[in-house]
């Protein structure tokens, strides 16, 4: 049995707008983590 192929037309039919978004989704995300925990890190050891 070999594994069903993925469908490239999927990827093309979604716009580029909606990939940009979900990346800056997750780059605002991580940089807000390293924010929340910076400054957790001086609060515990100041």
């Amino acid at each position: 049995m070999s594994a069903p192929k993925r469908k490239p037309a999927t990827m093309k039919v979604k716009p580029k707008e909606e990939v940009n978004k979900k990346a800056l989704v997750w780059i605002g995300s991580i940089v807000g983590f390293v924010i929340v925990a910076v400054s957790v890190l001086l609060i515990v050891f100041s």
